[in-house]
């Protein structure tokens, strides 16, 4: 039987036009394209990561490795040892690369998508005579309606096939097939609750509900209205420490089965407010009380006190600003992969709001209420590094603080890592970051004991990591590890509708900062500014707007002065004639190196004044100047 599957196979890959020397898949996916596969396909990489994860430290050590590919056979994950994963890159198995039949010949993932159904292929059962080296045993991935979504396989080296291992991919499959029905159930449930909380929400009276032992569990957004609270600020806040009269209107309701009504007074925080109150008891099945339900609506002409709690609150999706499509595009993606616990890299140029994007993504996780930790990678000392990612024991090394200290994975613990620049993460930190990231365990430095750790790592960086790669400073395994979720922002240049929203935005905020009466840009101005190239991003433009609130605080003044910014200018084109064709503007290297001149000159050479004007990094501004000869 298995022979004629096999025969079968390779009828087709002849058919095909596969060739047996052949050593690479014949279609291979470039970053834009396995970008928007792994969007499609981001539910079933979130929900199989754990189950490969578990499947990998199963077989750890014993030259297999794992690949989760999508129903079209392109991989999307793949997980391994270090030693046996480099000979697969090798041969471009990487994510991106089409493991069907079509475009690879017969191999257990190509082969069990055509055959609808679990197969092991080893040794020159494959068609093409470079995969005779290996033993693969495929499944595959079907979502709840039954339609195949995808396959899982593991593969090793021949001489290490084993019919049981066949049958652990079936098992995991089962795993990954069953936590897809979990999560459409999951789905099914936070729809009714949504659904039921939207009802909810348009009732035109507070309703909040309180748990048998008197916590409050959830509030309408007319309650919170009414307060002046969010409902993260009175989930758990006792019943006797919110209604002013608690216990007697428990003492009145306590042996009722129908509804009560009351006047009294509620508290929280600096406020207080009278109202009418009804409460409605909850019911279990054995007709036992589960709670209560109470619906408040507040009285005409209330006393109360005034109160304000400024505190910093970190970004979200609603806070962030643009209206270009391609970035709307890219801003729905952001919410789509928030909830996943799979990693995400955040590639963009410097002040193009990488770290907006991360924090944004860590609020609207569900691990929003857990620590958010950033690590700027470029800005900590090589030697420092370490102890700042794992923490040290007292005594780990002088100067080590008594009782130790904790890194930034244990701070982290249960919420999200931000790892900024993280191509400037130096080789050896590299290989101990992709350890953590496969054990999800780590040592302190100078310790013994393993902390294990639950983190969703978001990393970014303004360098082409795949470029990092190929120059050899950045671990290939690591990149693909942190690649799983790909999310690129697009610099200022190529968002100039939004330009007038951030000028507008920055206008106003510089202007309350500084105490200032907010102007209107002249046309001049702004056309200055849609059409300036921006080296320095949005943070660029912010520190713009700061200078010239600075500088000008009304309107006819702000005309007179229509210049971007002392000291810099914009490329403007010249008119072309028939005795000079040279092109009407400056390359933009050039440009660049004249804007970095510019700003150097003007702040006497003073890099941090440099980068701040220019909206850089200290560090990036260096590279720059390195890059284009410029003396430090």
């Amino acid at each position: 039987m298995k022979k004629d599957v096999i025969l079968q196979s390779h009828d087709r890959s002849k058919a095909y036009g596969i060739h047996t020397q052949q050593t690479f898949s014949s279609k291979i996916l470039k970053e834009e394209g396995l970008e928007k596969v792994l969007q499609e396909n981001r539910e079933l990489i979130a929900l199989s990561e754990p189950i490969i994860n578990n499947l990998y430290n199963f077989v750890k050590g014993s030259g297999f490795f794992g690949i989760l590919t999508d129903v079209q056979g392109c991989i999307l994950n793949i997980m391994g040892d270090e030693n046996v994963l480099e000979v697969a890159f090798e041969l471009d198995m990487v994510p991106g690369a089409y493991m069907s039949e079509e475009h690879i010949g017969t191999n257990a993932m190509g082969t069990a998508l055509w055959e609808k159904k679990p197969v092991q292929i080893s040794g020159e059962e494959h068609f093409v005579k470079v995969y005779h080296r290996w033993t693969c045993s495929a499944a595959p991935i079907q979502d709840p309606k039954g339609n195949i979504i995808g396959t899982l396989n593991l593969t090793g080296y021949s001489n290490l096939v084993h019919a049981h291992t066949l049958g652990m991919v079936v098992a995991a499959v089962q795993s990954i097939e069953l936590a897809l029905k979990h999560q459409q159930a999951k789905d099914k449930l936070l729809w009714s609750r949504q659904y039921a909380g939207t009802i909810i929400d348009s009732i035109p009276k507070g309703i909040l509900t309180l748990s048998p032992r008197g916590y409050i569990k959830s509030i309408n957004r007319k309650g919170q209205k009414i307060i002046g609270a969010s409902q993260d600020a009175l989930i758990g806040v006792p019943a006797k420490e919110f209604f002013v009269d608690w216990p007697k209107v428990k003492s009145a309701f306590s042996h009722q089965r129908y509804p009560l009504k009351s006047r009294t007074y509620i508290q929280h925080h600096h406020k207080s407010l009278e109202i009418d109150l009804e409460l409605h008891p909850i019911f279990d099945a054995r007709e036992n009380r589960n709670g209560m339900i109470c619906i408040f609506t507040e009285v005409p002409r209330v006393s109360q006190l005034d109160q304000s709690k400024p505190h910093h609150k970190m970004y979200t999706f609603d806070k962030i600003i643009g209206r270009n499509k391609k970035f709307l595009n890219t801003l729905e993606y952001a919410k789509q992969i928030a909830n996943s616990p799979s990693t995400v890299l955040i590639s963009g140029e410097s002040g193009t709001g990488k770290e907006v994007f991360a924090q944004s993504l860590h609020r609207a996780s569900d691990r929003q209420d857990q620590p958010f930790i950033p690590l700027n990678c470029g800005a900590i000392p090589k030697d420092l590094i370490e102890s700042e990612l794992f923490g040290y024991e007292e005594g780990a090394f002088t100067g080590a603080k008594k009782g130790g200290n904790k890194g930034k994975f244990e701070l982290a613990h249960r919420g999200s890592l931000f790892l900024d620049e993280i191509g400037e993460m130096p080789l050896f930190m590299q290989t101990n970051l992709l350890r953590v990231l496969e054990d999800r365990e780590f040592y302190r430095i100078g310790g013994s004991k393993k902390i294990p750790v639950d983190v969703r790592i978001i990393a970014a960086t303004n360098k082409d990591l795949r470029e990092e790669v190929e120059k050899g400073n950045f671990r290939k395994d690591l990149y693909y590890r942190i690649n799983v979720l790909p999310l690129s922002l697009a610099p200022l240049r190529e968002r100039k509708d939004d330009i007038p929203l951030f000028i507008d935005y920055f206008m106003t905020t510089k202007s309350l900062k500084l105490q200032k009466e907010p102007f209107t840009l002249s046309k001049d101005q702004l056309e200055e500014m849609l059409h300036y190239h921006w080296p320095g991003n949005i943070r660029e433009l912010e520190n713009m707007v700061e200078q010239l609130v600075n500088a000008q605080s009304t309107a006819p003044y702000a005309q007179e002065n229509s210049g971007i910014s002392p000291g810099f200018e914009v490329a403007k084109e010249e008119p072309s004639s028939a005795a000079n064709p040279s092109p009407p503007v400056k390359p933009l290297e050039i440009v660049e190196k004249d804007h970095i001149l510019q700003a150097l000159n003007y702040f006497n050479h003073n890099i941090t004044a440099a980068a701040k004007a220019l909206g850089l990094g200290r560090n990036t501004l260096y590279r720059k100047m390195d890059k284009y000869g410029i003396s430090r």
